[in-house]
């Protein structure tokens, strides 16, 4: 563990994501890092960067390019006691790798009676943003929220992707780490070079949970409420200070985090507080996450709301070539335009 010292560093995402994995390295030589160039590259996006010279080639893999070999492998090495943090470089590669993960990976505490679980973080750069080729913009969250057995969870901030990632790596759970490469780079923010918790003795475990499993209000309000996650939290705020600049109003905006676990109290709670409430992400709209959000509030709060639930999405179609890609996703204002609707019904 690092040793405390109160300093910080400023940080992008990228930054703080190597932080993490170099302090849990440090911390627990059972981790390992493993998947496509990331060790003598340090990953496409360069999450792994030195890794390889610090912990060497035993404990930073570069492996063929095969999903399901990757993942394959991952789980098998957990079962035999290690802490394997494979990367899968983009969102739809992990097709190949389905399998592995929701039949294999999602089952072996329920399989075993909790005795062995599959003890894998598998880091997933996903969403648009960033002008990709086609399968390497997809949005496959809910996939893995829909599969019992599986935690998914996904960091908009710097200081959270560091504090997320060390607490996936300490949950015995395997977790689906989403990582919205819009956003990789696009803001910096001071981080504790002290680790939140105790890492590697299995002390902080409430702690660990709590950082896992909380929703967090990104912004204060109290007349409409966006719930959002990854690279539409930044969006959604912006989308909030626009709404309040042309009306008397005050908009909160709560960054799910953990999207298995949902927050239902944190949800509910901000739903009924601000009686209006609107769900934005960009992967597609039917059966998506905010599907899940909107019935949780309309199950649990409904005489407490002004309004119906609102939803912006990305659309019911592949994700479209890079020229069209603004079209697609979720934009400041589009998110004006739900809220709105909300606002006036």
């Amino acid at each position: 563990m690092t040793s405390g010292n109160g300093q910080t560093k400023n940080m992008n995402m990228v930054e703080a994501l190597n932080l993490a994995l170099h302090q849990g390295m440090e911390a627990d030589e059972r981790v390992l890092v493993m998947g496509e160039d990331v060790a003598r590259t340090g990953g496409v996006f360069r999450v792994t960067a030195g890794l390889l010279d610090k912990f060497g080639e035993a404990r930073v893999v570069d492996t063929p390019l095969a999903e399901s070999g990757i993942i394959g492998t991952a789980i098998g090495m957990s079962v035999y006691g290690l802490l394997p943090v494979p990367e899968i470089q983009f969102d739809a590669f992990t097709y190949p790798a389905f399998e592995q993960i929701v039949v294999h990976a999602a089952r072996y505490a329920w399989r075993t009676g909790g005795d062995v679980p599959a003890s894998v973080v598998i880091r997933i750069p996903y969403g648009g943003g960033v002008r990709m080729p086609e399968l390497h913009s997809d949005s496959p969250e809910a996939f893995f929220v829909h599969t019992p057995g599986l935690k998914v969870v996904c960091p908009s901030t710097p200081l959270d992707a560091r504090n997320m990632l060390l607490a996936a790596i300490a949950d015995p759970d395997p977790v689906i780490f989403m990582e919205p490469k819009k956003i990789y780079r696009a803001g910096r923010a001071e981080i504790p070079e002290e680790p939140p918790f105790a890492l590697g003795n299995g002390s902080d475990d409430e702690r660990i949970n709590e950082t896992l499993a909380r929703a967090r209000i990104a912004r204060q309000g109290s007349d409409l409420v966006i719930f959002a996650y990854g690279a539409m939290v930044p969006a959604s705020i912006a989308a909030a200070e626009r709404i309040e600049s042309d009306r008397d109003i005050s908009v909160e905006v709560v960054d799910l985090r953990s999207l298995y676990p949902l927050d239902v109290d944190a949800i509910v709670n901000a739903a009924s507080e601000c009686r209006r409430a609107l769900v934005v992400h960009e992967a597609p709209r039917t059966a998506g996450l905010g599907a899940e959000v909107s019935s949780l509030i309309h199950e649990r709060a409904m005489l407490d709301l002004d309004a119906p639930v609102e939803r912006v999405t990305g659309f019911d179609v592949p994700f479209p070539q890079f020229a069209n890609e603004n079209d697609y996703l979720p934009s400041v204002s589009r998110i004006v335009a739900g809220a709105v609707k909300v606002l006036d019904f």
